[in-house]
């Protein structure tokens, strides 16, 4: 994400944070102001996201009340009368649940998830916590089309040591020649971790993105035989490397990063440590 939209939105999402007079640490926002920041046009598709985001914070173990408290706001009308609407009092992390449940792929959500994980207004934190999630949900990708891959062609007659061997070729195809086991003793990873834990966001989004091609064109030719399926993961491989060679990038030559297991074990015990700093909410009946 752009850097000057990440400033337009911490500014915004800064001027609707509110206090409360009897507890003047405790920011929260209106769930009202926050339905547009947020991407969503109708108020009715926002209560469903809040809604799952209660369902949620009840899931995990906390007390709703302590995060969501709904409240009636008076809005003027054109006549000058007013009239009753429905709204919610949040916590940063009943915010931040609500951003879970929304779809990352619009930068409102993307951004709102790091916002209100992080208990700071710090800029360049807000863009560590981006790059970290960005990392995350890009090997939850892989890992879910990988599966896809190896459920499919254990019908076409290949069984796991094979998956093993097609996917280390694709592997060797992406890094210049560079195979599975080369990468590993490159980056000094265990040979029971997965080398995907330990690369870069591109790295993984390549790998994904010939994954892809691999299950799509094993399906529509209908390949059968770790032969077959082998030249085309290779070929896919070999058409993502030239693609990222067009722009100057070379697989085997970006650095590894931390490994992801840590990056999910920090990212829970986050979570965590989010529910209590947020605070909570005023008994219900006093006034925001």
């Amino acid at each position: 994400m752009n850097k000057d939209i990440i400033i337009r939105m911490q500014g915004q999402f800064d001027q609707l944070a509110q206090t409360h007079p009897e507890e003047p640490n405790l920011e929260f926002w209106f769930a009202r102001d926050l339905q547009e920041p947020l991407g969503y046009a109708r108020w009715e598709n926002f209560l469903t996201a809040i809604q799952r985001a209660i369902e949620s914070c009840k899931t995990t173990g906390y007390e709703a009340e302590h995060h969501f408290r709904g409240v009636t706001k008076m809005v003027p009308l054109g006549s000058g009368a007013e009239r009753p609407i429905e709204d919610f009092m949040l916590t940063r992390y009943a915010c931040y649940l609500i951003a879970q449940n929304g779809d990352p792929r619009k930068e409102p959500i993307a951004f709102a998830q790091s916002y209100f994980a992080v208990q700071t207004r710090k800029q360049e934190l807000i863009e560590e916590r981006m790059h970290l999630i960005g990392r995350l949900e890009a090997r939850e990708k892989l890992r879910a089309s990988e599966k896809a891959l190896s459920d499919n062609i254990f019908e076409r007659g290949v069984d796991d040591a094979g998956f093993g061997r097609i996917r280390s070729k694709g592997d060797a195809a992406l890094f210049g020649g560079h195979t599975t086991q080369a990468m590993k003793d490159k980056f000094g990873i265990t040979q029971s971790r997965p080398l995907a834990d330990f690369l870069p966001t591109l790295t993984i989004a390549a790998k994904n993105l010939a994954t892809e091609m691999t299950n799509h064109n094993v399906q529509q030719a209908d390949l059968q035989g770790e032969q077959s399926i082998t030249r085309e993961h290779v070929q896919n491989n070999s058409s993502v490397r030239q693609m990222l060679g067009e722009r100057g990038i070379k697989p085997e030559s970006l650095p590894q990063e931390e490994d992801i297991k840590k990056l999910e074990r920090r990212v829970k015990s986050e979570e965590k440590k989010l529910e209590k700093k947020a605070g909570r909410l005023p008994q219900a009946g006093e006034k925001p």
